[in-house]
Order: structure tokens, then sequence, then C-alpha cells
């Protein structure tokens, strides 16, 4: 088949409505590249709020230096957290939540898909309100003033186009991505050498903190811009890396997906705190407007396309985890489902007076909970169950399921995870504040304490069951056969 024909094949397919749901992907229609995975995770953090959380070391008073070190030290450890859980779903056919079943036991799961579902959501009005605030923002900028009609109107529009696409699925998401993220990233290779000839006499080191207060902003900012951003994808990783050809190999999609989250989220990073520096602006839209000029609408452009990329993933993700929680719905309707639901997330903020209070106290809920989740999930995968799962038993009644109902084990590891991660967290509301954090100056280092906890926890607590566990041997690239349970 030439290059043509691909390309006019993934074109019809993309316009085809994704029906496989919650099912395991068989092999036949597992053809997605290693290339296309980068596409999807690029396109998913090519969005303005990648860009906006640049600026927030240099608010927490570290040095631009500094901001830039930690922040892209911490997201390459984040991505390469994040490649371990893509190399599940490509293992398997199997999306994220129902692998979970595996750890957590048949309706076990139901805690962590409940959680993804949430967080997923969430993050679809917060992306969509990142980026009608800005829009809004420019156009006061260059002089318009635009009413709550245009508001609403637009917020409407994006919701729409990021419904559709998220309705049709896998497929349509995939493709998007591939043709949209190179214009994109040609915009953003404008904007950086923008923001480079504009820079003029800045300190690179200057920095309002000393000591134990520059080492706690540190900590602060690893966990909210650096590791912490960087993992939190970690609970979609399968849902896309299950349609990857069997042959594909791991290292080569490792290397893709951990690359897909790094490059564009660290390149954003950097990218938003010299913009902040350069222009001396608080505002975001000030920025735009102070540093781009003419550019302001190839700036749009990009901005726009930030939350259709990363909320036509969100939608497709919340809708798995819809499923995954047995509940007897399509694909189709559960994605139409949370895209309509995240609007109200979306209207929350736009009513709130503080979106930035809203989103710290969010980000800190995902942090807290995300990191026990990786630990207990992570030991039993690569250690307890060493890359081996028996699919049917995935989707079998929860009464015969060799998985059991509920596995105690990772929960109470889970639990204990979740505890210490608070314990260690320094949020923004005092709820957020745990007593080590505050006890050691306002050190945050929840997530190291919530996926270190829970992963030997959980180790000790299962033991010499490893080849029990991992009985009988596994679907490896081949994921079970029609037979199994849908969705």
């Amino acid at each position: 088949m030439s290059a043509g024909d691909n390309e006019r094949r993934e074109l019809e397919e993309a316009l085809h409505v994704d029906e496989i749901g919650i099912r395991p992907v068989p092999p036949g229609g597992r053809d997605a590249t290693a290339l296309q995975q980068f596409w999807i995770w690029a396109g998913a953090n090519l969005a303005p709020i990648s860009w906006i959380v640049g600026t927030v070391g240099i608010a927490l008073g570290l040095s631009l230096l500094e901001t830039i070190l930690i922040a892209v030290i911490g997201q390459a450890v984040g991505a390469l957290i994040f490649g371990l859980f893509a190399l599940m779903g490509h293992r398997t056919g199997v999306n994220q939540m129902v692998l979970a079943r595996a750890t957590f036991g048949r309706r076990g799961a139901y805690l962590p898909a409940l959680l993804q579902t949430l967080m997923a959501t969430g993050w679809i009005g917060i992306n969509t309100y990142v980026v009608l605030d800005l829009c809004l923002g420019i156009a006061h900028q260059m002089g318009l003033q635009p009413g709550d009609t245009v508001k609403y109107g637009l917020a409407v529009a994006i919701m729409i186009v990021q419904v559709v696409i998220g309705v049709l699925g896998f497929y349509a998401i995939r493709t998007f991505e591939k043709y949209t993220v190179p214009v994109v990233a040609v915009v953003m290779v404008i904007m950086t050498v923008v923001v480079l000839t504009r820079l003029g006499d800045i300190s690179w080191t200057e920095s309002s903190l000393a000591g134990g207060e520059r080492f706690t902003a540190a900590t602060q900012l690893l966990t909210a811009v650096g590791v912490g951003w960087g993992m939190g994808w970690i609970t979609w990783a399968s849902d896309y890396s299950r349609f990857t050809r069997p042959g594909v190999s791991p290292r080569r999609l490792y290397a893709a997906s951990a690359m897909g989250i790094f490059a564009p989220l660290s390149w954003l990073s950097i990218l938003g705190a010299l913009s902040g520096t350069a222009s001396q602006a608080g505002d975001p839209a000030e920025i735009v407007a102070s540093l781009f000029g003419v550019m302001t609408v190839p700036v749009l452009f990009v901005i726009l396309h930030g939350p259709v990329g990363t909320n036509i993933v969100n939608i497709y993700t919340a809708s798995l985890g819809l499923l995954s929680l047995d509940m007897k719905l399509k694909r189709t309707t559960a994605s139409l489902l949370t895209g309509v639901v995240g609007f109200l997330p979306l209207f929350v903020f736009i009513e709130s007076e503080s979106f930035a209070a809203g989103f710290t106290n969010f980000m800190s809920s995902v942090v807290i909970w995300l990191s026990p989740w990786a630990g207990v999930t992570l030991v039993d995968w690569y250690v307890v169950r060493k890359r081996q799962v028996d699919c049917d038993a995935l989707y079998a009644d929860p009464r015969t399921s060799r998985y059991g109902d509920v596995n105690m084990r990772a929960v109470s590891a889970f639990l204990a995870g979740l505890a210490s991660a608070w314990a260690f967290q320094y949020g923004a509301i005092g709820a957020f504040q745990g007593p080590v954090a505050r006890a050691t100056g306002n050190v945050d280092l929840s997530w190291a304490a919530g996926i270190g906890v829970s992963a030997v926890l959980y180790f000790l607590l299962t033991r010499g069951r490893a080849g029990a566990a991992a009985a009988p041997p596994a679907h490896r690239a081949e994921p079970a056969g029609e037979n199994v349970v849908s969705s």
C-alpha cells in the first residue's frame, strides 16, 4: 500500500466511530505506530496551561535558571514514569482502568476508575477555561470588548468541537493530533525565536529567596510543575498505547511515549518562564500582546488548538473510566456525557473570583491520589505479576474472577500512600497542608511519599505471592478473544 493510500485510509477511518470501548483491542485493530503515540501526547501537552505553569517558579521567588532546571528535571522523571504505564497497554491491548482490576480486584478497581473519571472531567473544564480567559484577555488588549454572549458562545463552540472528536474516538484523535501538532509546533518555534530576541538584559540567577526558603520553593515547584505534572498523565497511558501494533519494539514505544510528554511540556515551561521574565507582565494575555504584536493572531491559533488537542484525550479517557465502572453505556454515549459534564467545572471557573485558587486545590487533590496509585500499580505489574495478566479474568463476574472482588492488600497500600502523600503535602489551603510539610517549613514531598510508602507496603504485603499472581500465562501482545464481555 502506497503512502497516499495509507493517508486516505487513515482519514476515512478517522470519521468512523470507535466502538471498541473497554474491550481488549484485537490484534487486527492494533495498527498505531510509536510515532503516532508521540503525536497524541505531544498534542495533549502543546497547550496554554503548559506554557502558563512555566511562570510558577518565578512567582515562588526562584531564579529563572532554577525554575527551568527544576521544572525540566522533574518533568523528565515524570515522563519516564509515564512510559512504564504506556507499556502495559501495549502488552495487553487493555485500557488502564480495566488493567487496574488485576491489582485492586474486580470491583476494588472502581475506586481508581471513579477518581480517574472525575479528574479527567475536571481537566476538561480547566483547559477550556484557560483558553477562554486567554482569548478574551487578548481581545481586551487589542481594544475589543466582547460581552457575555461572546464569552459563553466561544466556550460552547470549543466544547462542541472537543466533544465531537472525543465521541468519534481513538482514530479521530490520532488523526487530529497527527495533522495539527506539526503546524502548532512551527508556530511555537516562531514564538520561541520572538521571545529569545526580546529577552534583553535579564538576570538568570536572581532570586528573592535564600537558604531553607529556596529549598522549600524548589520542592513545591518540583511537585506542582515537575514530577507531578509529568506523572499526571499515567492513568491515560494504556488507553492509547493499547492500539499500538504488537510488533512495535517496547523500547521504541517507551521512548516515543515519554518524549511525547516531555518534549512539549519542558519546551512550553521554558518558554513560559522566559516570556514572563521578558515581558514583566503578570497576566498571560498581557504577555502575549506585549511580546508578539502582529504575531498575536497565529498565537491565538496555538491557544485555540490547546484545549481541543488536550480535551479530546480527556473526554475519551473519562468515557473509558465510566465504562470501567461497569456502567451499561455505549462508549459514544459515555463520551458525550463526560463532555457535557465537563461544562460544569468550566461554568464554575467562569463565575469564580479566583481561578488560581481553584486550580491549585485541584492539582493538590490530583497528586495526593495519583502517586500512591502509581506506587501500587508499578509494583504489582513489574514485580508481583511480572507483566503477566489473565485478560479474560479482568472482564469476568466479580464473584468468579481470579482477581477477586476487592484486593485489600492493594487498597490498604493505596490508602497508606494516600495518607503519606497528604502528610507531606503543602497545598494552597489548610486541608491540603499536611503535618509533616508544616513541620519542615512547608517542604512538599507528597509525590515521593505517596509512591514510596504505597510501593514498599504493597511489596511487603505481597511477598511470596509473585508466582501465584503471575499464573496462568498472560496474553502478551495478543489480547483476549471475542468471548470477552463488552460494555
